[in-house]
């Protein structure tokens, strides 16, 4: 069964210097949390393309079967 692979959201950043320093511990926290999931995200997509393509592989292999049968 295929698998849904969700991006995570870009950390926001302020644009106002003093707000970067105001909230530094919640920005750096979200930047961790972020390059956590973009790993995560990263290994979604790899597994998802693993098993799409040996699902194509299958699916290949099962029309050549039918190809057989019906004499093409």
């Amino acid at each position: 069964m295929a698998q849904t692979c969700y991006a995570p959201e870009r950390p926001f950043v302020p644009t106002d210097a003093k707000d970067i320093r105001a909230y530094a511990d919640l920005i750096r926290s979200d930047f961790e949390l972020y390059i956590e999931d973009i790993q995560a995200y990263f290994r979604c997509l790899e597994e998802e393309r693993a098993r799409a393509f040996e699902e194509a592989r299958e699916v290949s292999e099962e029309y050549g079967r039918f190809l057989q049968v019906v004499g093409q």
